[in-house]
C-alpha cells in the first residue's frame, strides 16, 4: 500500500506549496494552449466597491455577456471567500469563479491548519499571486480578471478596506472607492463627482442611502454599457449588494434590495 508522505505545504500551512506539489495551480505561460486567443469567451460586468459611514459597500450587476450576445442574467459577481472577505469580479467567470474556490479553499486550508486566520495583507497579496499565475490566459484574451476586493482584519483591527488589482497582479489601495468592468467609466465618473463636489461624499452616507447608491450607480452604467445588466422588476433580476463591516461580510437580501429600488431608480 502506498505510503502519502505529509508535504512541507502542509507542515507550513502553505496551501500554494500543496497545489503546487500536486500540479494543481493555473499553468505558466510556455504552457498555454496555442491559439486560443480566438475562443469566445464568457464575460461580466460591472462591479463596485466604496467606502460609507460605517464600512464598504461592494456591488455588481448580474449580466454575463460574449461579445454582444447576453448568455447568463444571473450571474454571481460579489462572492464571499470567508466572513471577513468579498471578491468582485469582472471579467471571464470562468476564470473568476476559480480563482475564488482556490482562495475559499485556501483561506480556510490555513485556518484549520494554523488555528489562525490569515492576516489581511496575506490575503491582499494571495489575489495578487492568483492572477499573476493567470498571465498566460490574460494575455491570450481568454482568462482576463480584475477583481475588487474588500475585506476587514479578522481581529477587529482598523476599518474594512478596498483594493482593486491590474489584469497582472499589481494591488492597490482606494483611499474612496473601486470600479471594475466595461461600465466601470460612467459609475467612475459619478463618484468622483459626488466626492468631490456635492457636499455629500458616500462617506458620509448611512446604509440605507449607500446601498440605494450602488443600485444607482449600477443602473448609470448599464445605461450607457450594454455588457452591464440593469434592473428588472419582470423578472426579480436585482444587483448583488454585500456589505463588509467591522464584525465581517453581510449579504443584503433580496427584499432590501427591492426596497430601496425606487430611491434609485
Amino acid at each position: 500500500m502506498e505510503t502519502i508522505g505529509v508535504s512541507s505545504g502542509a507542515q507550513t500551512g502553505d496551501f500554494f506549496a500543496v497545489l503546487r506539489s500536486r500540479n494543481l495551480l493555473f499553468p505558466e505561460g510556455k504552457q498555454a494552449v496555442a491559439g486560443a486567443g480566438s475562443l469566445p469567451v464568457p464575460e461580466s460586468t460591472t462591479v463596485l466597491g466604496f467606502h460609507y459611514r460605517d464600512g464598504v459597500i461592494v456591488a455588481g450587476d448580474r449580466r454575463a455577456t460574449m461579445g454582444h450576445t447576453v448568455i447568463y442574467d444571473r450571474a454571481d459577481k460579489v462572492i464571499e471567500i470567508d466572513r471577513f472577505t468579498v471578491m468582485a469580479i469582472a471579467g471571464a467567470p470562468a476564470t473568476a469563479y476559480e480563482i475564488a474556490r482556490v482562495l475559499q479553499h485556501s483561506f480556510e486550508y490555513y485556518r484549520r491548519s494554523q488555528l489562525q486566520s490569515l492576516s489581511l495583507d496575506a490575503k491582499v497579496r494571495m489575489v495578487g499571486k492568483l492572477l499573476k499565475e493567470n498571465l498566460a490566459l490574460t494575455l491570450q484574451g481568454v482568462g482576463v480578471v480584475v477583481p475588487v476586493l474588500a475585506l476587514v482584519d479578522p481581529l477587529g483591527k482598523g476599518s474594512p478596506k478596498i483594493f482593486f488589482y491590474d489584469a497582472l497582479g499589481a494591488q492597490f489601495e482606494a483611499v474612496d472607492f473601486a470600479v471594475s468592468g466595461s461600465g466601470s467609466p460612467a459609475a467612475r465618473s459619478v463618484l468622483q463627482y459626488l466626492n468631490r463636489w456635492s457636499g455629500s461624499p458616500p462617506a458620509q452616507r448611512t446604509e440605507e442611502e449607500a446601498i440605494a447608491l450602488a443600485l444607482q450607480l449600477l443602473d448609470v452604467a448599464a445605461e450607457s454599457d450594454t455588457a452591464t445588466g440593469g434592473i428588472d422588476r419582470r423578472t426579480r433580476i436585482y444587483p448583488q449588494v454585500t456589505v463588509v463591516g467591522k464584525t465581517g461580510v453581510r449579504s443584503i437580501s433580496e427584499a432590501q434590495v427591492s426596497r430601496l429600488l425606487p430611491t434609485a431608480a
